[in-house]
C-alpha cells in the first residue's frame, strides 16, 4: 500500500500564504507531520502559481528535501514545472503526476518518465474527454498501458488513476469507479491503481464519512494506492484496518505496529 501525502499543495490556503512568504519551515512541518504519520511519498503542487510555478517548484522541492528523505511526486500541468521538479528530486525514486492518453499530454510527459526512470500516475482520461462508464475508463487503459509498456516503462511504475468523480452529481460515479478498479485489477494484475478521495463526497455534507468508506470500497476492488491526507488519523485507521482484515498484512503485523505508534485513531 502506498500513501501519497496530499498537504504540500499551494491550493491549499495555508500552503500558498507559505509559498508567497516563502516561510520555509511551514511547509517543512507539513512534510516532517506526514512523513510521522505513514506517508511514503509526499505530493508537491504549486499548481496555482501560474506566473512562476517553475521557480516554486524549485523552491518547494529544495525546501522540502532539507528535513525529509522520502520520495516526491511531483504534480503539475505544466510539465516544465514537472522536469525542474523531477531533475531536482534526489531521494528514491520519483512520482510523476500524471500524464493522459491525449496526444499533447502524452507526448511532454511520457519522455520524462523514461529520462527519469520515475513510477507515472495514468489518469484514465484522453482527447475524447473524462469517461463515463467503466467500459470507457478501461478503453483508455488499454491504450496507455499499450504505449507506456512499448516505451519502457515498468508495469509496476504505473499507477492508473480512475478518476474519482462526485456522487452528488451522478449516483453511478462510485460505481463506476469500482468497476474500473476491479477490471484494471483483473486485466493487469502487474500494475497499480490509485486515486485522490476527496472528489468522491464534494457537495455532500460529513465528507469524512463517505471518504473512508469509499476507500474501504476501493481497496477491496484492489486500489492499492491513496493521495490522501496522512495526519487524518482515523483515515489511516481504516488504511491500516482495512489492509489487515483484507489479507494484505501478514499476521496483522503493520496494523500492531502502527498502534503501537499511535498512527491512527484510538477509542478512548
Amino acid at each position: 500500500m502506498l500513501i501519497i501525502g496530499e498537504l504540500i499543495n499551494t491550493s491549499r490556503q495555508a500552503i500558498q500564504a507559505a509559498v508567497e512568504s516563502k516561510d520555509a519551515a511551514y511547509v517543512q512541518k507539513i512534510a516532517v507531520e506526514q512523513e510521522q504519520a505513514g506517508a511514503n511519498y509526499l505530493d508537491v503542487n504549486c499548481g496555482t502559481q501560474v506566473f512562476n510555478e517553475i521557480e516554486t517548484m524549485e523552491w518547494l522541492v529544495n525546501t522540502v528535501q532539507e528535513v525529509s528523505k522520502l520520495p516526491l511526486c511531483i504534480d503539475s500541468p505544466n510539465p516544465k514545472a514537472i522536469e525542474r521538479g523531477l531533475s531536482l528530486a534526489k531521494y528514491g525514486q520519483p512520482m510523476i503526476n500524471s500524464i493522459t492518453g491525449e496526444a499533447e499530454r502524452y507526448a511532454q510527459i511520457q519522455p520524462l518518465a523514461q529520462q527519469y526512470k520515475s513510477k507515472i500516475v495514468a489518469l484514465c482520461m484522453d482527447d475524447m474527454g473524462m469517461p463515463e462508464t467503466a467500459g470507457d475508463r478501461l478503453r483508455v487503459v488499454r491504450k496507455l498501458h499499450h504505449d507506456l509498456t512499448a516505451a519502457g516503462i515498468p508495469e509496476d511504475d504505473i499507477y492508473f488513476d480512475p478518476l474519482v468523480k462526485p456522487v452528488s452529481t451522478g449516483d453511478q460515479a462510485g460505481v463506476e469507479v469500482l468497476e474500473t478498479v476491479g477490471l484494471i485489477s483483473r486485466d493487469y494484475p502487474n500494475v497499480h491503481k490509485v486515486c485522490g478521495l476527496s472528489n468522491v463526497s464534494y457537495g455532500l455534507p460529513n465528507r469524512k464519512v463517505l471518504n473512508q468508506l469509499f476507500m474501504v470500497e476501493t481497496m477491496t476492488m484492489g486500489m492499492d494506492a491513496y493521495i490522501l491526507d496522512p495526519l487524518d488519523r482515523t483515515m489511516m485507521g481504516f488504511v491500516h484496518g482495512a489492509r489487515a482484515l483484507l489479507g494484505k498484512d501478514s499476521f496483522c503485523m503493520n496494523y500492531l505496529t502502527a498502534h503501537r505508534q499511535g498512527l491512527y485513531q484510538q477509542d478512548k
